[in-house]
């Protein structure tokens, strides 16, 4: 069974999360303890996918 860990998007280092073949995630919050920032990201056998999170809006009257 093939395993990988997942790399953090923003600095490459490797996380603390290891994903198989057949792992599938949906809007996972990937935390990298290294630079200490959190990412929204989709898995699906072993393709990872970075979600763009919309800035806030702020509201105006």
């Amino acid at each position: 069974m093939k395993m990988e860990w997942i790399l953090c998007p923003i600095c490459k280092n490797k996380t603390r999360i290891r994903i198989r073949h057949d792992t599938i995630l949906k809007k996972f919050p990937l935390y990298c303890p290294k630079c200490k920032q959190e990412k929204l990201i989709n898995v699906n056998s072993l393709e990872i996918t970075i979600i763009k999170e919309p800035d806030a809006k702020t509201q105006s009257q």
